[in-house]
């Protein structure tokens, strides 16, 4: 089970949302390790700003009650998409290593399609070269992997994009690489914050 940790603040709404039944602080956040997108509720007189890390897991939270729900991208405010673009930049580069060992260990999905052609913009020769240069040493960052594949797009931004179209919807989330996948219905969660469920 896919279960975050951590999270990131993407806006923070003192008055909650105008379409909400009754008014209560909310913050939209995103998971640090799936990108999972929530709504939560702070606890009284905490406030939260854009950027921020707070912790989002099964045990006793600092800055958090409860977690509402997970939403959609198109439930973000227009501040939260506004600081997602450069969050998700950010939270590559954090764990470069990560995705970097994306590029060294990646499989085929069919016998015609790898999971590297899920990346926007790299196309039959990018992948192998890739699986040429990974087979003699594996990769160790994103520089080099530019560096060691001729005219490759920048790794970085290729996998910046593919989270934002995953998180966007925009492909079957059978063949999710880095978002957890949309449920068929947004889950709500229980007041009690020690009442974890699956979001």
């Amino acid at each position: 089970m896919k279960v975050e940790e951590h999270a990131i603040i993407l806006d923070f709404l003192p008055r909650g949302r105008s379409t909400g039944f009754k008014s209560e602080p909310v913050a939209q956040v995103m998971g640090i390790d799936y990108f999972t997108i929530l709504e939560v509720v702070p606890k009284e007189g905490v406030n939260l700003k854009a950027g921020e890390k707070i912790y989002v897991g099964k045990d006793e939270r600092d800055k958090i009650d409860h977690i509402k729900r997970r939403i959609g991208f198109k439930e973000l405010t227009i501040n939260s998409v506004t600081e997602l673009d450069k969050i998700v930049e950010q939270l590559v580069l954090d764990a470069e290593k990560k995705y970097v060992d994306f590029f060294n260990s990646s499989s085929a999905i069919t016998i015609r399609r790898h999971k590297l052609e899920l990346l926007p913009g790299l196309g039959k020769k990018h992948l192998f070269q890739i699986l040429e240069e990974r087979d003699k040493k594996p990769f160790e960052s994103f520089d080099e992997i530019a560096e060691r594949v001729s005219l490759m797009p920048n790794p970085k931004k290729l996998i910046v994009k593919r989270i934002l179209e995953e998180l966007k919807e925009k492909d079957d989330p059978r063949h999710y690489l880095f978002v957890r996948p949309p449920t068929q219905e947004r889950e709500r969660f229980p007041r009690d914050n020690q009442n974890f469920r699956r979001y």
